[in-house]
């Protein structure tokens, strides 16, 4: 994977989970120092014995990140513990599915922070420290569900329709910088924000039918995306938002 340029760069991933997982494992791959960052010591626990990372340089920081000050923290730290930031990936994310009436604002307020709020705090700590250095990319992980209108996806829509508009301004701020801001946007993917309801009676059949590939995305679907973007081969790709879909959003 050289011919992608990231041996050697210094990558922080905001979130252990399914998709953040698979891009530390796929940054590692690719050569680059690796910081992960998850509120869950479990999943940061489970990163020292997966087989993916065995001789990785890796450094995991429990944090969370539902605050201004922790997001600055955490990058802050990340920066020190790798000696420089080149890369940021955030694949942190909730969601809670109900109807919008039934929502109350305490779910509201939650997933928009987790969502949204941490994405400009971490991004705005990030680009700092880039434009500093002349250089830097960073992929924000956003969703089918910003330009699909679904069903009880009121909150976790509306943070994912405004992190493709800030993405797009944070991408017009840092150009000139050298530094690109771009956004992948997975359809319907087996990790853990979907099991649950990937397990009732009939929902996968049914969400499979929506998808003209006739199948679910896996986090490593998303992988190869993310890597290019963040690579020297995607300098001139900025303001972007991805579709990894299998075709969902053609239908």
């Amino acid at each position: 994977m050289d011919w992608l340029g990231l041996r050697g760069r210094k990558a922080l991933v905001m979130g252990a989970g399914g998709l953040g997982a698979a891009c530390v494992a796929g940054l590692a791959e690719a050569g680059a120092s690796v910081a992960a960052i998850d509120a869950d010591p479990v999943k940061l626990k489970a990163m020292r014995t997966d087989a993916r990372l065995v001789g990785a340089e890796l450094r995991v920081v429990t944090a969370d990140l539902t605050t201004a000050e922790a997001c600055e923290a955490a990058v802050t730290t990340a920066a020190q513990e790798l000696g420089g930031l080149d890369l940021l990936v955030h694949a942190v994310g909730t969601n809670d599915r109900r109807p919008v009436v039934d929502t109350p604002d305490d779910v509201w307020d939650r997933i928009l922070t987790l969502n949204l709020s941490s994405a400009f705090w971490a991004g705005r700590a990030a680009g700092r420290l880039m434009r500093e250095n002349g250089q830097g990319a960073m992929v924000f992980f956003s969703s089918v569900s910003s330009r699909l209108a679904h069903l009880h996806h009121g909150p976790y829509a509306a943070s994912k329709g405004g992190l493709d508009q800030l993405v797009k301004v944070m991408a017009r701020e840092w150009a000139a910088g050298s530094v690109t801001v771009n956004a992948v946007a997975p359809g319907y993917t087996e990790t853990e924000l979907t099991r649950d309801y990937l397990a009732k009676p009939g929902m996968r059949e049914e969400m499979i039918r929506l998808v003209p590939a006739g199948r679910l995305g896996q986090p490593e679907d998303v992988v190869g995306a993310v890597l290019f973007l963040l690579s020297p081969r995607a300098s001139f790709i900025t303001g972007q938002v991805l579709y990894i879909d299998g075709g969902r959003t053609l239908v």
